[in-house]
């Protein structure tokens, strides 16, 4: 079925459902992520006993809304970043599988590292358009984005992209190469091309889980980091989001390699190994709910839309032979 579609219309098909699979999860699992969130942060141990504790506090503090605070840009950058990242991804693999002499167990770390390198570079500039207007700079996202190239380049533009590749390129590559290699094996033996509901489900639990373990401690720097920052903004007076956007801007000046060895040196020297795997309970879980859902998801609504495709080609050429003499 796959070899019957262009690798161009493949790509626009895994990107859109990648879009899908993006909103929906975010949407659904966005508590979850929240706990996590606050159970990694600066302090939270003399707060928090635990992640019923958070759900607990949130819900005698803010109501149901606290724990999905920030949803809506959660589930706008999922849509944006998925269907870029799953568009490239598809295109990726097909690319790496052609070249001669690579390996077929390096396509899909290789691949899941193109699309991050790729969904980065479009997302970076957005945020830090959307970062300086919230810190205050006049004029709209068009005048803001040509007078940051006229004082700064095209470099300007790209303020925290490596910041973003070192959060994000560990996670994903170990998240979707696990996915590859389990779905590899369910097919192995199989002429099946598709995998079954359950197996995508089990294969992306597997592999959510596996990748939130071994990156937990990044996770933890990147949170504190960003808790750490957002004090900062706060005790210097700002409010709202100019806080949130300077408090961005010095996490992307901080999360550099140097930056990173170093808050990581400090949380083993203060908590020890413990304070590196904080949040490691509902990461895990959130991780592998997140990824169960959003290949489950991407694979369903890729296949219905391959299908669906291939149905409206089929019709096409059915009119056209129906028309010719």
């Amino acid at each position: 079925m796959l070899t019957q579609i262009p690798l161009v219309e493949r790509t626009g098909i895994s990107a859109l459902a990648g879009g899908v699979a993006g909103g929906f999860v975010s949407a659904t699992l966005h508590p979850i992520d929240t706990v996590k969130t606050k159970l990694q942060a600066r302090g939270a141990s003399e707060v928090y006993s635990g992640p019923f504790d958070v759900v607990a506090k949130v819900l005698a503090q803010q109501g149901v809304a606290g724990l999905y605070s920030g949803v809506q840009a959660a589930i706008l950058g999922s849509i944006i970043s998925s269907s870029i990242y799953f568009g490239t991804y598809e295109m990726g693999k097909s690319i790496f599988s052609s070249v001669a002499n690579c390996p077929r167990a390096f396509v899909p770390p290789l691949a899941a590292a193109l699309g991050n390198i790729t969904s980065s570079a479009i997302l970076v500039p957005k945020e830090v358009i959307k970062q300086r207007m919230q810190a205050g700079m006049v004029g709209s996202a068009g005048e803001v984005f040509i007078r940051t190239v006229q004082t700064e380049g095209v470099g300007g533009l790209y303020a925290g992209y490596s910041a973003a590749l070192l959060r994000n390129l560990p996670s994903n590559i170990i998240s979707f190469s696990t996915f590859e290699y389990l779905k590899l094996a369910w097919l192995r033996d199989s002429e099946r091309q598709i995998l079954e509901p359950w197996e995508s489900v089990l294969s992306g639990a597997v592999a959510g889980a596996f990748s939130a373990l071994v990156t937990t401690p990044l996770d933890v720097v990147k949170t504190r980091l960003m808790t750490q920052a957002h004090q900062t903004a706060l005790n210097a007076g700002m409010s709202g989001l100019k806080a949130e956007a300077a408090a961005r801007t010095e996490v992307i000046a901080a999360f550099t390699y140097k930056g990173v060895a170093s808050t990581l040196q400090r949380i083993w020297v203060e908590e020890g190994a413990q304070g590196l795997m904080k949040g490691m309970g509902p990461r895990c879980f959130y991780s592998a709910c997140f990824s169960a859902l959003g290949f489950f998801t991407f694979e369903t609504t890729r296949v219905y839309l391959l299908m669906k495709h291939l149905e409206k080609k089929s019709a096409s050429e059915e009119k056209l032979d129906v028309k010719l003499p």
